[in-house]
């Protein structure tokens, strides 16, 4: 791959995950040498072809060690914490990352003499909200606001592209059960935001668009409910499977029942179930002051429907290769 001029280095916390891996490329792809920080450098060689020889240097660094971020962030121009989980396991709680985490990250890029700390939450950050997660993404903001006043935050609902935990994990249930949960009547309102749009949003940020202290709300072109994702998810792959009709109420039951299992073996937990009493939309505000993704640089995001089939198609009832057999 061959680069423009180098603009400089940055440090991308959670280089290696989601989110992380496609902010990398973007950078590398604009010139920026890269810092990936990361609890396991020896798992993120996945990161080097997407730059030069030397571009991309994977680190040891967790949020949880303030000692391991001084030297990630040293002698960076910016500073990027992509860093988050969607449930709480072991050590790695809201709390310890969302929160502490993020002011730690912050706080190393402030004494480092970063110019620029981004910081990407999420849609529904509220300390008003009952869901853990929420809370927790808005105590981190401010954590990281108290130490950087200057940070720049971004608010993405969904987020959705080829390694994404959200069509993958629908279409996979899919594949072996008869029915499909339907939380609530699948009414709560999302705006699929292409995790490629956001790493172009973020890299914009980094070369100096957006506000000092702002937080931007990130969504995509389009405003669906969660039946309609899941019916796209169902057409995308061929599938045809009825859905099991949750009230609220039942389905914090049934996650309550299930809270021994793994994450993974979980449709869904019981803070997830909160989150979907609330519709995680570019709310009105963020609208009309121009908090959104346009003004960060992407006029024309990308719909669900020109990235998702592609990626779903293995979840085919023949296979990823059915319609190419005749």
């Amino acid at each position: 791959m061959t680069t423009a001029k180098t603009r400089g280095l940055a440090t991308v916390f959670g280089g290696s995950g989601f989110v992380g891996r496609y902010v990398v490329r973007t950078l590398a792809s604009r010139g920026w040498r890269i810092r990936a920080a990361v609890r396991r450098p020896d798992l993120a060689g996945h990161l080097q072809p997407m730059g030069s020889v030397g571009q991309i240097h994977a680190i040891q660094s967790n949020l949880r060690f303030p000692e391991s971020l001084r030297g990630a962030v040293e002698g960076a121009d910016v500073a990027i914490n992509c860093v988050g989980v969607l449930a709480s396991t072991g050590q790695q709680t809201f709390d310890a990352v969302h929160v502490a985490g993020a002011r730690a990250a912050a706080k190393a890029a402030r004494e480092a003499g970063v110019s620029r700390f981004i910081h990407v939450s999420a849609i529904g950050a509220s300390p008003k909200s009952s869901a853990k997660y929420a809370v927790s993404k808005a105590e981190g903001e401010a954590a990281v606001l108290a130490e950087f006043p200057g940070a720049i935050i971004l608010r993405p609902s969904i987020v959705f592209g080829p390694e994404d935990e959200f069509f993958n994990r629908f279409a996979a249930m899919a594949q072996m059960s008869p029915l499909l949960p339907l939380i609530g009547g699948g009414k709560t309102k999302f705006q699929p935001v292409f995790v490629g749009d956001l790493a172009t949003a973020i890299a914009n940020v980094s070369e100096g668009l957006g506000t000092p202290g702002a937080i931007y709300e990130i969504g995509g072109p389009e405003v669906v409910s969660f039946k309609e994702l899941l019916d796209r998810t169902q057409a995308w792959t061929s599938r045809s499977r009825g859905y099991m009709r949750l009230p609220f109420f039942v389905a914090k039951l049934q996650a309550l029942l299930t809270a021994p299992l793994p994450n993974s073996l979980r449709p869904v937990t019981l803070d997830q179930v909160r989150m979907l009493e609330v519709d995680n939309v570019v709310s009105a505000a963020a609208q009309s002051e121009g908090r959104t993704l346009a003004a960060l640089g992407v006029a024309r995001p990308h719909a669900t429907g020109a990235i998702v089939p592609a990626y779903l198609e293995r979840f085919r009832h023949r296979g990823q290769f059915a319609s190419y057999r005749g």
